[in-house]
């Protein structure tokens, strides 16, 4: 930018300041030095109280309404400042007898009820009219509650040699939710929000949103899990001793396994394998679906412990069965 540009900007950045500048002026000369009455429209805060623990909305109610209100300039530019500090500000719904649908034409019911309008008399303004909405519609639902499961939306890539070791853990793993029962019905699950982490090589703890319905109708018991996934680098190890089974022997037969014990090699995260016992694993021959009667060598069936990503390498590969009949 060359310097006639630099002075032409700054200049028009000097006239937006001075604009801002006379425009507050006036403001200030219009309502807090004139101490002349105007009407204004204003925001104010609605709350329906009263609402029986057995019920719930169906519908949202509008949070704010528009409201023409009467008082001296200086009154209006302070009810404009201050109103959204100030918890005994707003316009009251009263819904204790209400069973399942009402309409409150809302002029007509502050009329009625003046003093559902409040507005501290510190502020001095006059309440005159609701602008908008004319009305609100009050629909209600029997209140339910629903305890359901959390899913977990993130994903871990992990960098390469590494392994997730068992499942995910959640704390808590399931929430309650609280809403209008033709909503909660329908809801099976919540899911934490999604996100990928990439690169993963150490255990995961970490605080994790949920992603719970925007709308003011539902109710949630958290709004965060604790998600825990252990990880740890991948690793080999040979484990010996490991008895042979025979399960599902005939009634009347005694059977005898040569070798009684195998080795394997297993592999997995390197601190889950070095856990893991030769009775951890379990090596069986199903005697009713795998014996012929002429034949002699038979190959395990093997189940490696949870968290075991494989396993290889069984020796000997089969095992001899020896069949005789029982005594007596």
């Amino acid at each position: 930018m060359n310097r006639k540009r630099l002075v032409a900007a700054i200049k028009r950045q000097h006239l937006g300041y001075r604009g801002g500048a006379l425009a507050l002026a006036l403001l200030l000369w219009v309502f807090v030095v004139s101490e002349n009455e105007y009407t204004y429209v204003i925001q104010i805060p609605i709350e329906a109280r009263n609402l029986s623990a057995q019920k719930a909305h169906k519908k949202e109610v509008p949070r704010t309404a528009q409201v023409r209100v009467r008082g001296t300039g200086r009154n209006i530019f302070k009810s404009l400042l201050l109103k959204n500090f100030v918890s005994d500000f707003k316009l009251v719904l009263d819904l204790e007898r209400i069973s399942e649908e009402y309409d409150f034409i809302l002029n007509e019911y502050f009329e009625r009820y003046p003093q559902k309008v409040v507005i501290p008399s510190s502020f001095g303004l006059e309440y005159v009219e609701v602008v908008y909405p004319h009305s609100i519609h009050i629909s209600l639902d029997e209140n339910l509650v629903k305890a359901v499961p959390v899913k977990v939306g993130l994903r871990l890539e992990l960098r390469p040699g590494y392994t997730m070791v068992g499942p995910p853990r959640l704390i808590p793993d399931t929430v309650k939710v609280a809403g209008p029962k033709e909503v909660v019905q329908t809801i099976e699950y919540v899911m934490t929000k999604g996100d990928t982490l990439w690169n993963v090589e150490t255990p995961i703890s970490m605080i994790v949103p949920l992603m719970t319905s925007s709308s003011h109708l539902l109710e949630y018991s958290h709004n965060s899990v604790h998600f825990y996934q252990n990880v740890q680098a991948i690793s080999e190890r040979i484990i010996s001793e490991i008895p042979v089974e025979v399960v599902n022997i005939y009634p009347g037969l005694r059977v005898f396994v040569n070798p009684s014990t195998v080795a394997l090699t297993v592999v997995g995260g390197v601190d889950r394998i070095a856990e893991i016992q030769p009775e951890d694993i379990r090596v069986t021959i199903d005697f009713s679906k795998q014996w012929r009667n002429k034949q002699q060598f038979y190959e395990p069936q093997v189940v490696v412990p949870e968290g075991v990503i494989s396993w290889q390498d069984l020796s000997p590969r089969n095992v001899e069965l020896v069949v005789t009949k029982a005594a007596g």
